[in-house]
């Protein structure tokens, strides 16, 4: 089976070889450094004042804020070209400016995520830069962005959505069901490995499968795993589905909240920049990742919480929503449904609802126990909380110890 990206290269395409995935899918992104334009023009075009002697290159209009792996910044392009196409002041050279911001999630790829943080990992930086004026608007993967956001910003504008479906990446097996007993699959997702699990038992699943797409795959052709999971929105966006192996179906894996959306933040003072924003937002997208937050927030869900939701619309113009709780081990896995009107307010109480209805369904001691477990297998974890926390929870960890409801040997 040979599995070469489109974008690749003539040289990369003679060096694809039998069993592989394709690492090259980013190939097309032009560089991102940024550069400081000189103050006097030289054979090279920069906007002008005109009534000044010296000519001044004009600083950019947009500053985009974004990470620096090859899927934020294709993000990224994405969110700069619908811009300048639709705003001529824009599509002058140097108008619009991306920046390049680091965040905690980039810096730290040995620990799972659950271990080091959870959400907010990914934008916590960004955030920074865009309050403190760095930056004008900020680029993120929805799925990243925690339910609250930052004082002094707001999150106006989200992108047409992409295929919010996951998809199975493998070099020996046609889909997980095919995989032999003990296979090992790799994921940085607790929602994934707790659906993998309560489906395929057998299957062993690693959670701390981190890195990047090229990264992800490149350890899957080193024979680290035998497959992965992959969100296919990122792949479609990097120009890389030729290395899917499958299509997981909704039913099969309910994704997670906000999956295959692009979100972009501004400051809540900068009225400017939300005209643009306000120019560019898909307003189903955004009603559907507003019912499935909401969903999130009455969970009060983390990345160490295995959460899934998804709201679309149905063919009579419908809403429907999908919500998911499960043990991280996948032996206990609680859903619900909703539909309703696609409106803001309708939508928004389907989603507490059903978050509602879970957390009824699982008990006051669901979350608890599952976090004495992680607890028991992260000490970074366990340092970042205060000792009442984990008081409470340590209270219910040994009395189902006792009652041997936990089942640990």
């Amino acid at each position: 089976m040979e599995l070469c990206t489109n974008q690749a290269t003539a040289l990369m395409s003679q060096h694809c070889y039998s069993g592989s995935v394709s690492l090259a899918g980013f190939s097309s992104l032009p560089c991102l450094k940024s550069q400081n334009f000189p103050k006097i023009t030289r054979k090279r075009s920069f906007w002008v004042t005109k009534a000044s002697v010296a000519v001044e290159a004009k600083v950019a209009i947009i500053r985009i804020g974004t990470r620096g792996s090859p899927l934020a910044l294709a993000q990224a392009h994405e969110t700069r070209d619908k811009l300048m196409s639709l705003h001529p002041e824009l599509s002058e050279e140097g108008a619009v400016k991306i920046v390049i911001i680091k965040t905690t999630g980039d810096k730290i790829l040995t620990q799972p995520l659950a271990d080091i943080g959870g959400k907010g990992l990914f934008t916590k930086e960004i955030d920074e830069a865009l309050i403190n004026g760095e930056i004008d608007i900020a680029v993120h993967s929805m799925k990243d962005v925690p339910t609250y956001l930052p004082d002094m910003t707001i999150l106006p504008c989200n992108l047409p959505r992409e295929d919010v479906r996951d998809a199975f990446i493998s070099l020996s097996a046609a889909s997980l069901a095919e995989l032999p007993a003990g296979s090992v699959v790799g994921t940085a997702s607790l929602r994934r490995k707790s659906q993998i699990l309560h489906r395929y038992p057998s299957l062993k699943v690693v959670e701390n499968f981190r890195g990047n797409v090229q990264t992800r795959l490149r350890k899957l052709n080193e024979g680290v795993v035998q497959a992965t999971l992959l969100a296919l929105a990122g792949l479609k966006r990097l120009n890389m589905t030729e290395n899917v192996t499958n299509i997981l179906s909704i039913d099969d894996m309910l994704p997670a909240v906000a999956q295959g959306a692009i979100g972009i933040a501004c400051r809540s003072n900068d009225g400017k920049m939300e005209d643009y924003l306000a120019s560019l937002n898909h307003d189903e997208t955004r009603l559907a990742v507003t019912c499935e937050r909401a969903f999130l927030e009455t969970l009060d869900g983390s990345c160490r919480t295995p959460i899934a939701g998804y709201a679309s619309k149905d063919e009579n113009g419908d809403c429907v929503f999908k919500g998911l709780v499960a043990s991280p081990d996948g032996t206990r896995v609680l859903e619900t449904s909703r539909k309703g009107p696609y409106a803001l307010q309708d939508m928004i109480l389907m989603g507490k609802d059903a978050g509602q209805e879970l957390l009824s369904l699982a008990g006051p001691d669901f979350f608890d126990r599952y976090l004495c477990l992680l607890l028991e297998v992260s000490p970074e974890l366990k340092g970042m909380m205060i000792p009442e926390q984990i008081g409470s929870i340590n209270a219910h960890y040994l009395r189902e110890m006792d009652e041997g409801m936990l089942g640990i040997k």
